[in-house]
């Protein structure tokens, strides 16, 4: 039986501020909550005019401010080249020159927000990044698949630019892909004329909301319905649907003035348990999530557990419950970088090769990459995340904080 998936975006009101919650459900619980002020968004995937205020060649870094007062870490080991606005001889950075990046990265804590080179223009089926000049395919697309696009995209290769295959163009036909690798090849060509006519500081490209965001990087075939109560949020759903034909996901205007939508999903309650340390588990064990400067720490607990069977077996199921609800909980709070996973000691080596595999199987159902690394010999599972956006605690104190 096939397990309904939904997006829902609606709005909600934190200290005299008007919130749109873009909340996908997945196996009927909320698997991941993105957030942003209807009057304005955050600057992850903007592309603009910086300055190079200072090069620190013992860190491999330049500095760059992209708008006033807004300083960005710039990686010299980035094997992009740089795009100056106005052309050079070589392409080594120096302090003054003028150059177009994107924030590839947002700022979390003491870091700074990060930049690159390597433009990336992200479509429904596929990728185009102006430094990766190659063909490559999302992990999620079988062989079959991958032969059959590759087929006609060799081709199509663009000189100055590389393309990345994306899950969604499993189902797509030909035509449409080809079509919208020329409305890409468009848009990057058209950002580089505007780029060398336009001052420092502009803001070239600014990324799409959210909640289309959201919509953009979810896999269509696994998308059941999309529900909104915002007038303006579903005619731009609407007109975003119209681009790519994908008339056969429902999108469904929602007017139940005594049932808010926030209230139907219990987004406040969700969102909520999402800011808390500890997560039951149905079997009555628990999870300590506590993230810090360095890394994520989670703590797994035999907590109320009350099975019958023997202790290892005990801790066997335990852990393995535990281990799909940390995946869920990685996606949901938006936890990445060092994740150190204390899971509840087992003797046998089967077992722990078992709670290895089972929480990399759940952890490949998550759209930004994981890895379970290892299990060090004090019995730590460490798992990387890929860094690309605040956690969810984290930007919504800076939000909240923000209205006070």
């Amino acid at each position: 039986m096939k397990t309904l998936s939904k997006l829902i975006i609606t709005n909600l009101t934190c200290h005299g501020k008007e919130i749109l919650f873009a909340a996908l459900e997945e196996q009927g619980r909320i698997s991941q909550l993105t957030f942003s002020e209807t009057a304005s968004g955050g600057i992850l995937g903007n592309i603009y005019i910086g300055k190079i205020q200072n090069i620190v060649k013992n860190i491999h870094a330049a500095f760059i401010e992209i708008a006033d007062g807004i300083m960005c870490y710039y990686s010299l080991d980035d094997k992009a080249e740089p795009v100056f606005t106005n052309p050079k001889k070589d392409s080594v950075m120096k302090i003054g020159d003028e150059v177009i990046v994107q924030v590839s990265k947002e700022g979390m804590k003491t870091k700074l927000p990060s930049v690159t080179s390597n433009l990336n223009f992200t479509g429904r089926y596929l990728v185009l990044t102006s430094q990766r000049k190659e063909l490559g395919f999302s992990g999620k697309l079988n062989k079959e698949e991958k032969k059959r696009i590759r087929e006609f995209l060799e081709g199509s290769m663009p000189e100055n630019a590389g393309i990345i295959v994306r899950t969604n163009a499993r189902n797509a036909k030909k035509e449409e892909i080809l079509e919208e690798l020329k409305n890409l090849q468009s848009r990057y060509e058209a950002l580089l004329k505007k780029g060398r006519s336009r001052v420092c500081f502009s803001l070239l490209e600014e990324h799409m909301p959210e909640y289309l965001q959201t919509l953009q990087n979810v896999y269509t075939q696994a998308l059941d319905e999309i529900v909104t109560d915002d007038a303006e949020v579903f005619q731009a759903v609407q007109n975003y649907l119209n681009c790519y034909g994908e008339y056969e996901i429902p999108l469904r205007f929602y007017e139940d003035k005594l049932l808010p939508l926030s209230k139907l999903y219990s987004l406040e309650s969700v969102l909520e348990r999402s800011l808390q340390e500890r997560v039951w588990l149905k079997s009555g064990g628990f999870l300590v999530i506590q993230p810090t400067e360095a890394f994520v720490c989670i703590d797994v607990n035999t907590g109320k557990f009350s099975g019958k069977k023997e202790i290892q077996e005990t801790f066997r199921k335990i852990n393995l419950e535990a281990a799909k609800e940390i995946a869920w909980q990685l996606r949901l709070r938006n936890l990445s970088g060092i994740i150190l996973i204390d899971f509840i000691n087992m003797e046998d080596q089967e077992d722990k090769r078992e709670l290895l595999h089972t929480l990399q199987a759940y952890l490949n159902q998550d759209p930004i990459k994981s890895t379970v690394i290892d299990i060090t010999p004090l019995n730590i599972v460490e798992v990387t995340r890929k860094k690309v956006r605040k956690p969810l605690l984290e930007e919504w104190k800076a939000l909240c904080e923000g209205g006070r």
